[in-house]
């Protein structure tokens, strides 16, 4: 099977950042990545329900993959394409507060495949959230499940995958076919990655920081894939693609979010002995977090937008065909329908809005619940697209008009984030009615606040290339 033939696009190729509690300065932890997929691509943000009474089979609608379910569902948030609501959910909560993040596109070595093949009908990205997601209760308890399906089924393709809960934060890579390791995320370092896998080191006899399928290190050394005699197993080394491909793709971003985490830290572009995990020089929460999903190697010669340049060989963080960008944050001492919420900008977050959902929404407006392939005046995801499309034709010029604005909005809306939740406060635990009435009252207002500002900036952007394309072809009279 020919997968990218089959789903008619292009595989999902992102950015993965994740931040330990103790760095973030409110002792939250954040999971975080950009879907950069294709921009014809409309999200759709959904919330599906707690059941009982669920399908008791998974049926993939862009691959053959299949599998049996629990009839006993969680309710979670999802953000999937707008043509497969059942599938490629990429980001949310489920209703315990455990979140899952789906997924960043890697690559296994050619020397591994050739022992243990990538199953053609096996899981693939676009299932792994919503077979996943329902059904875990922690998120140790998600890689354990990703990771039994993994063995069961094989991999389609190459992934890594979060889960994040009020106590750990989980990162799992796949390996070839059939094996896997995942680590915890260190509470005092951050993480980051873009389409390659990054791990190295593994201790089977360190459970409380490392799974990984038991197999992983006798597969590796019956197919020469690590000899002990050499060393100590690399994940990265055994069973990982790396190649010139990976210098101006992959490499460049994780050194350009590591130098602007910490700039103290020197090391070579084009050599891939980055760091798996590095302390910053700075406490990275989300607002530090909404700029690096932004970094385009701003300002220097390899600023593609500064510099008109679309085929600039570095890749940047920020692209135009991103589908979506969310951080999930986890605020353990709040209850959960507030202290899980998962900011997310649709669209080029470079130009876009990072708008909070929190865990207790009950729906979205029906904005961002609909549109398809078409631009609409309806959607908000082709809203907000109107806006990065109109910002980009003249980047110098238009993009400090939309960053200024939408620097305001997002700074309004942790103002009024903070009044919101001292009032919910107040009156969750003896009123909780009123307080599940008042949160979704609150997250909706701001939703449709945010496409009241986008609508207006394409006023505004259309009216200086009005005004601009006029001066242009003035043709004067006597």
């Amino acid at each position: 099977m020919d997968k990218k033939k089959l789903a008619g696009h292009n595989l999902s190729e992102c950015t993965t950042i994740v931040v330990g509690e103790e760095l973030t300065g409110d002792g939250s932890r954040i999971y975080a990545r950009s879907e950069d997929f294709d921009a014809m691509r409309c999200k759709n943000w959904l919330v599906f329900k707690d059941t009982d009474n669920g399908p008791e089979e998974f049926v993939a609608e862009d691959s053959r993959f299949r599998c049996p379910l629990p009839k006993k569902a969680l309710g979670y948030t999802a953000l999937p394409d707008y043509q497969y609501h059942h599938e490629w959910g990429s980001a949310g909560f489920n209703s315990l507060g455990v979140g899952e993040s789906s997924t960043e596109t890697i690559f296994s070595s050619p020397a591994a495949l050739e022992h243990d093949p990538y199953v053609e009908d096996g899981l693939a990205e676009n299932c792994t959230y919503n077979i996943v997601l329902p059904y875990i209760h922690s998120a140790r308890e998600g890689v354990e499940r990703l990771g039994a399906l993994i063995e069961k089924y094989g991999s389609a393709e190459g992934f890594g995958i979060g889960f994040i809960d009020d106590k750990e934060t989980w990162y799992l890579e796949n390996a070839c076919g059939h094996h896997w390791l995942a680590c915890r995320m260190p509470k005092d370092q951050y993480f980051v990655t873009g389409n390659q896998s990054r791990f190295r080191k593994y201790d089977p006899n360190d459970t409380e920081n490392y799974l990984a399928d038991k197999d992983l290190l006798t597969f590796a050394k019956k197919h020469k894939l690590w000899d002990p005699k050499k060393g100590e197993f690399d994940f990265h080394e055994a069973y990982s693609k790396d190649d010139i491909a990976d210098t101006t793709y992959n490499y460049t971003r994780v050194w350009g979010l590591q130098q602007l985490f910490t700039p103290a830290m020197k090391q070579d572009v084009g050599k891939n002995t980055f760091p798996v995990f590095a302390k910053p020089e700075k406490n990275i929460g989300i607002k530090e977090l909404r700029q690096a999903f932004r970094f385009h190697y701003d300002g220097t010669d390899h600023d593609p937008y500064l510099h008109n340049n679309g085929k600039e060989p570095w890749r940047p963080v920020s692209i135009f065909r991103t589908t979506q960008t969310h951080l999930m944050q986890v605020r353990p001492w709040l209850p959960k329908e507030i202290g899980c919420i998962t900011y997310v900008a649709n669209g080029m977050a470079d130009l876009g809005v990072f708008l909070p959902i929190y865990q207790g929404i009950q729906s979205f407006p029906k904005a961002y619940a609909v549109g398809d392939d078409h631009c609409d005046d309806e959607s908000a995801y082709w809203r907000f697209r109107k806006v990065m499309t109109l910002g980009m034709t003249n980047y110098n010029a238009y993009a400090p008009v939309i960053k200024e604005v939408y620097a305001r909005l997002e700074a309004e809306n942790d103002q009024r984030q903070r009044e919101f939740e001292a009032r919910y406060l107040e009156i969750y635990k003896e009123r909780p009615m009123e307080a599940r009435d008042l949160l979704q009252s609150f997250n909706e207002s701001l939703l449709n606040r945010a496409l009241e500002v986008a609508d207006e900036l394409v006023n505004e952007l259309f009216t200086r290339m009005t005004k601009a394309t006029m001066e242009e072809y003035m043709f004067h009279g006597a």
